[in-house]
């Protein structure tokens, strides 16, 4: 391999002497393998995530890497994601690692923003995520399947990626974009933003302008999705007409000084809220049909609970599912195997201390969510597919932060609901109606890119099976998990997680409110005993975890 193109042509500045530690505290422990100069580059280039797992495998929690211009270092297991996670922007800050989407996002959009800009803008992205919406979106994951399965007849075999990366960019447009974006969209559209995300690898984080073929595709696509969302834009303007979606919000949006967004702001919000919602569901319903295929036992687990639920007359919507636990923590066990982003990155602000390392300003720092979660001491057999160890009592995913295949902290994926609810919403149709075979057994993850999914060529063979799917009328009834009466919770909210979806309102309106600020705010924190399914649910559907319950004791009343 040819790494001239990775080295940066300034040397000198990268041979400099790092700071020394100040007293009592001590550098990192150096990964093993380093090349003079080049570090571990070639080995990052060759295999990102060999490397971290190599990294995690030899020096535990704390391991740095060399790179040509960067240096690194990956920590792993719950206290140093908890450590990274809450620390303030000030301190590690995303935004510097995460310029490698400037050219997907484009210039001064989201993190190459201003902070406070950049603030604003997230904001504008939130109303399309939020807990009311979510109640619609349903039905309209299980409209787009039912198109998507029109062609597909009683037996055939097709390109399991492929098929869901269109799917979920029909789901996710059309729910988060709205009906009018969905039927002007073709499969122009597909393929214009599969190229976007390809271009996101991890090589980027060396030079995110290489002249590479991937960059190249990207940011020809890039330019080709402005043209398209600037025309719908100026015909819908042309026409006066207004739509009830997310691209209308953002043609109505303002920035504190009273100024709209752009139209290559516009399309990068857009792309912005559909990488929240797509990427994840994407892959990640891929792999679960992937991984139940190899698991019979529990996928006849998963469709006994579908046939119990929904062949007694529920419809597949909102309601239905949000009450399969068997299907979720199936969902849940792949997001543990194949975490869709398999690198999170932080960046050295400030000079930073970690478990008596000394971590100096302008490092970057890694948390790796697909080696942390196969890290035994945090997850049993954790190479082995087994959804139970998120059931009661292992509940393995309970402990904080160690389970983060969304990242954590204030910024955990926002499209993290949404994702869930859209993979479950497939499943439930697609497990039900067809059985799958795998043309090759032997499915190896793809870390070409940031988002890991199965190597292609992934082929799989369907059967139709004998099955019946309808779909929920818009506003179904939400059921809530039932809670003891005798129960009464005191009730605190991590402000430094809450992301303001609002799906705790939704649940228990007596007991909570959304602020001017986006934040959760307790109109009673220790509710009658009466409230206590409500508060359970809140705190089950909080997206973010940011909500905990201590039971309170309950005396009777004087006599």
């Amino acid at each position: 391999m040819n790494l001239d193109r990775f080295v940066p042509a300034a040397l000198p500045s990268i041979l400099r002497r790092r700071p020394a530690p100040p007293a009592g505290l001590r550098a990192p422990p150096t990964l093993s393998g380093g090349l003079p100069v080049l570090g571990h580059t070639v080995e990052f280039v060759r295999s990102t995530i060999g490397l971290l797992a190599r990294a995690q495998r030899e020096l535990g929690s704390v391991a740095a890497i060399d790179l040509v211009g960067k240096r690194m270092v990956a920590v792993f297991g719950p206290e140093a994601h908890e450590a990274v996670f809450r620390a303030p922007d000030s301190l590690l800050n995303p935004s510097e690692a995460y310029k490698i989407m400037t050219p997907i996002f484009g210039k001064d959009v989201v993190y190459d923003a201003p902070p406070e800009k950049m603030g604003e803008q997230l904001k504008m992205l939130l109303p399309a995520l939020k807990d009311r919406r979510m109640r619609t979106y349903g039905e309209i994951v299980v409209e787009e399947v039912e198109l998507s399965l029109a062609g597909w007849g009683a037996q055939g075999e097709l390109d399991l990626v492929d098929y869901c990366r269109v799917l979920t960019n029909f789901t996710s447009s059309h729910c988060l974009l709205g009906r009018e974006f969905r039927k002007g969209m073709t499969e122009e559209f597909a393929a214009v933003y599969h190229a976007l995300e390809r271009g996101v690898t991890p090589v980027a984080y060396l030079n995110a302008h290489l002249p590479i073929p991937s960059f190249r595709a990207r940011d020809k696509a890039r330019a080709r999705l402005e043209e398209m969302v600037t025309q719908i834009i100026l015909e819908r303007r042309r026409a006066g007409r207004e739509g009830e979606d997310f691209l209308q919000t953002l043609m109505d949006a303002r920035y504190k000084s009273g100024g709209p967004l752009s139209e290559h702001e516009i399309t990068g919000m857009l792309v912005a809220a559909l990488f929240a919602g797509h990427h994840t569901s994407s892959v990640t319903t891929a792999w679960s049909i992937i991984e139940l295929v190899k698991h019979p036992a529990y996928l006849q687990r998963v469709r006994d609970e579908l046939e119990s639920t929904l062949g007694a007359g529920e419809e597949v919507g909102f309601a239905s599912l949000r009450n399969i636990p068997v299907t979720e923590r199936a969902v849940l066990e792949v997001l543990r195997l194949h975490p869709p982003l398999f690198m999170l990155v932080r960046v050295a602000m400030e000079d930073f201390v970690h478990q008596g390392c000394f971590i100096p300003k302008g490092t970057w720092v890694l948390i790796s969510p697909t080696v942390s979660h196969r890290i035994p001491e945090l997850f049993r057999d954790p190479d082995a597919f087994d959804p139970d160890r998120f059931a009661p009592p292992r509940e393995e995913d309970k402990r904080d932060f160690a389970y983060v295949p969304f990242g954590g902290g204030r910024h955990k994926c926002m499209g993290n609901a949404f994702a869930l609810l859209q993979i479950k919403a497939i499943l439930a149709i697609l497990v039900r109606r067809y059985d799958f075979e795998l043309v090759n057994p032997e499915v190896e993850s793809d870390f070409q890119g940031l988002v890991v999914g199965p190597k292609q060529p992934c082929r799989v063979r369907y059967r139709r099976r004998e099955s019946a799917v309808r779909v929920a009328p818009v506003g179904a009834v939400v059921k809530t998990p039932e809670a003891a009466p005798e129960k009464r919770y005191r009730i605190s909210v991590d402000l430094d997680l809450c992301q303001g979806h609002a799906a705790c309102v939704g649940e228990a309106p007596e007991v909570f409110r959304v602020d001017g600020l986006g934040k959760v705010r307790l109109l009673d924190p220790t509710p009658e005993a009466a409230l206590s399914a409500k508060v359970a649910a809140a705190a089950g559907y909080c997206p973010t975890k940011a909500i905990r319950l201590d039971e309170v004791e309950i005396t009777a009343p004087a006599r």
